[in-house]
């Protein structure tokens, strides 16, 4: 009885360990997202003259965006995602009441394919207070179900500005519309950049798996080009000799109401057709799924 005492004691004692050192972590967690995406550059914008940033925002503009990707919590105040987003972006001078861009009357709409590596700051985590049962072997039982981070990182993104002209889209990119690559004009841009993610996050978890968030994203980008447009009206003449009639009423499809806006000045030199100081950025707004994984580490004791 003393022997079958002492195993079981032992046996016992095993169990501890092995359980002991089993670690349950949520650490991979598969996001899911929807929601609405803006865009700020030349085309569009608020019922004034062209500013920066949020100001000249035109909420007619807004479009969606999906994305899915996984996140890596490496502590608890840093982790890492991968993403991959579809979005699409627009804008319309027809949208707004400033005398200018209206009577320029350019639009564009451009999807946006973005793959991009983020860290997290957790400047609030889910909480954990620790429980001791009889034997002495610690749990962890969660207080707080919030999580708050903040993200930045590095994207690369693909593009590809239309233009809607009698009813069909063409290709801006095709049709050289500011004289991309013709003597006197700018080179040709590339449909693909990169973009700097900013923003800010909130998680909230309903159990050890399943979590829902929001999250608003801003993208630094390194062009002036998702709308298609940028610096001078090209000269007419030689636009359609390269390009035909088509590039010519893409490039230029204003209507009149501004006398000369579209012209050479004396010199010859090009009207305005964008600003060229600013870079074009895109955000995203999304509500968001996550699923966690669970993962199990075991150490078999050693006899």
């Amino acid at each position: 009885m003393k022997k079958l005492f002492i195993i079981f004691i032992y046996l016992t004692f095993l169990s501890v360990v092995a359980f002991s050192q089993t670690k349950n972590k949520y650490k991979y967690e598969f996001i899911g997202g929807i929601g609405p995406t803006g865009f700020l550059g030349d085309l569009g914008g608020a019922d004034q003259n062209g500013s920066h940033f949020l100001k000249d925002y035109n909420f007619n503009s807004t479009r969606f965006n999906i994305n899915a990707g996984v996140r890596y919590k490496k502590t608890s105040h840093f982790g890492f995602k991968g993403m991959l987003t579809y979005a699409m972006v627009s804008g319309n001078d027809a949208l707004t009441k400033e005398p200018i861009r209206h009577n320029r009357n350019l639009n564009f709409r451009s999807p946006i394919v973005e793959l991009s590596a983020q860290v997290e700051y957790y400047f609030i985590d889910e909480k954990t207070k620790s429980l001791y049962s009889i034997s002495g072997l610690k749990s962890k039982k969660k207080k707080r179900k919030v999580t708050a981070y903040l993200f930045s990182g590095i994207g690369l993104f693909f593009y590809n500005p239309k233009e809607k002209l009698n009813g069909e889209w063409y290709s801006v990119r095709k049709y050289h519309v500011e004289g991309q690559g013709l003597p006197g004009g700018p080179k040709q841009f590339s449909n693909f950049n990169v973009a700097i993610p900013i923003g800010l996050g909130f998680r909230y978890t309903v159990n050890k798996r399943w979590s829902i968030g929001a999250e608003f994203g801003y993208r630094k980008t390194f062009t002036d080009y998702i709308d298609g447009v940028s610096g001078k009206y090209y000269d007419k003449v030689k636009l359609e000799q390269a390009y035909g009639a088509i590039a010519v009423a893409l490039a230029d499809p204003s209507l009149g109401t501004i006398p000369g806006a579209t012209s050479p000045d004396g010199k010859g030199v090009g009207a305005e057709r964008g600003n060229p100081k600013y870079k074009d950025t895109y955000m995203f707004f999304t509500i968001n799924v996550g699923y966690k994984f669970t993962k199990q580490h075991r150490t078999r004791a050693k006899f």
